[in-house]
Order: structure tokens, then sequence, then C-alpha cells
């Protein structure tokens, strides 16, 4: 159980409707709780937007894998599992969800996205890990903006990833359904993050 419960659903229209049209396709309870600070969930709503344009070009489910992988480097269930869930919807087959784990070896993954892939494990442990190598192999694959997108979303990441493992913010049903499907066998379980 979320250790601040999250303000109701019905409360956040706004904010709602925002993000049912967004990649999980319904108000994560993360989301409701920066909610009790209006100003706050406003300014991660534009970050959102901003990070998540269509203008970028990049493929959703690639953002999703960068995520995922930067989810599961700092240890935050409840994000990997919404990562996965976004995937998910966003086109990722499930043969590549479950490779996620390989995605060094596995011949799923182009040399382009195993570069995002090893930046964004690296850039979500502290200290970084991120090397010279690791960042001159991803300018190799992608511009500068691509690259300052990419960081940024492994940034705004280590930002969630913080606070919903601080709050024990609850999973949604969807959310544990995927984690349970495409996780749980790579050790992954809803832990605090159940309803209590």
């Amino acid at each position: 159980m979320s250790r601040i419960a999250p303000l109701p659903a019905g409360d956040l229209p706004d904010i709602e409707a925002f993000h049912r049209a967004g990649p999980l396709g319904f108000l994560p309870n993360s989301v409701r709780i920066l909610a009790r600070r209006p100003e706050i969930a406003l300014a991660f709503q534009g970050l959102l937007r901003a990070i998540f344009s269509a203008q970028s070009g990049f493929d959703p489910s690639l953002r999703s894998l960068i995520s995922q992988v930067a989810s599961r480097a700092s240890g935050c269930r409840y994000c990997m599992a919404h990562t996965a869930h976004s995937g998910l919807r966003a086109g990722l087959s499930a043969e590549k969800e479950n490779a996620l784990w390989e995605y060094e070896t596995s011949p799923l993954f182009s040399p382009a996205e195993r570069a995002a892939l090893r930046v964004a494990q690296g850039a979500a442990v502290v200290p970084n890990a991120v090397t010279d190598e690791d960042f001159a192999a991803l300018r190799s694959h992608y511009s500068d903006e691509q690259c300052v997108e990419i960081v940024a979303l492994i940034s705004l990441f280590g930002f969630l990833n913080r606070f919903n493992d601080t709050m024990a913010t609850e999973l949604e049903a969807p959310a544990i359904a995927v984690g349970q499907e495409f996780l749980a066998s790579h050790g992954w379980s809803v832990g605090k993050h159940g309803a209590g």
C-alpha cells in the first residue's frame, strides 16, 4: 500500500485525461500522489509532454525499453511493470520483451538499440557507470538531439524510480498483470508495491 494515499482519480479530470491518452492508458497512482502538490504534477506533465513528443521520431517501444532497463538497474519494480506495460501497448512484441534481459546478445536487438540500452543501464546506477566508449557508441547511432532525449528519458525515470520506491506506490492491476506475465520469470515481484 502506498505510504501516502493517491488522490481520487475523479478529482483530477485534466491530469487524468492527459494520462489516459498517454503510453499507459490510465492515470497511474504515482501521478495521483504527485497531485497532492498540483504544481509538481503539472510540471511533471510538461516534462512528459516534451520528452514523449511525437516530433522526436523515436519508436515508442524503444522508449519503453530504455525506461525499463533504467528502472531495472535502479531496482524500481513499480516502473519496471509500467514500462513493460507501455511497451506492449506501443507494439513491442512479447518475444522482444522476454529477450530484454539478454539485450546484449539477443539477435532481436540492433546495435543502435544495444547502445541505447547500455547507456540506460549504466546511467541508472549510482555512481553512474556510463563510459566514454558507451557514449561514443550511442553517438554513432543517434544525433546529438536524440542523445539528449535518451538521457533526459533515463533521467526522468531516475526521478520516477526514486519517487515510487520511496512512496511504495501501489501498482495498478494492468501493470501487475504484465509484470507477472513478462517479468516474474526474471526475478520481478510486486514487493512493496502491492495492495498491502
